[in-house]
């Protein structure tokens, strides 16, 4: 084994069973951001312009929709599979498809920023564990025993260091996202506003 794995193991024997919640946190709060980062990336490329969509939409294309993932894309194409053919249920449909798009980009969302929010905590309950720990034994063998003492510190100081290590970039990458997520549906408001004024058969754009 090498000398930075045999690090690891005693840093987390170190910190005690909270590191173990840490962990999870950690390991599921960032399969989350990268997930959405993947998909907010896919939403970027490969998409239609708006003259396509509007295209499409009006009738005045019979090419099918190109099988691109990006927004605009997913919103044409998941609208042609729901449409009527009344303009005026049209609409409703189109506004509901791009409600339901709205949604899928919030997914996670929610969860990113509550684990970003819980990893301090589970750090701040390592800290009162270790200082507890600390004074039980100062409480037993007063300050003379240091070796016995440095256990509840490392625990306070390694959790508390390890809530930080991961809040704080799950924190700013949950800002990101946020922000990236609104300027997808700010877009995604236009198209469908721009749309919706296109959608009788033979509209001029």
């Amino acid at each position: 084994m090498t000398d930075a794995y045999w690090f690891t193991v005693d840093y987390f024997r170190q910190g005690g069973w909270i590191m173990l919640p840490l962990v999870i946190t950690s390991v599921v709060l960032w399969t989350m951001i990268v997930d959405r980062l993947r998909e907010f990336a896919t939403l970027g490329r490969g998409d239609l312009d708006r003259q396509e969509a509007i295209a499409l939409v009006s009738g005045q294309s019979t090419v099918p929709v190109r099988n691109d993932q990006g927004l605009r894309a997913r919103l044409v194409r998941d609208f042609l599979r729901e449409r009527s053919g009344v303009i005026t249920l049209d609409r409703k449909i189109l506004g509901q498809v791009s409600l339901q798009l709205q949604q899928t980009l919030d997914a996670r969302l929610a969860a990113i920023a509550v684990l970003a929010a819980v990893a301090p905590l589970l750090g701040l309950l390592g800290t009162v564990l270790g200082m507890i720990e600390t004074f039980e034994v100062i409480s037993v063998f007063g300050t003379g025993n240091s070796r016995a003492m440095a256990s509840g510190i490392s625990i306070a100081l390694i959790t508390t260091q390890t809530g930080l290590l991961v809040a704080i970039p799950g924190l700013l990458m949950s800002n990101r996202l946020n922000r990236t997520a609104q300027t997808l549906k700010t877009n995604l408001d236009e198209t469908t506003a721009v749309l919706a004024q296109h959608l009788a058969e033979g509209t001029q754009s």
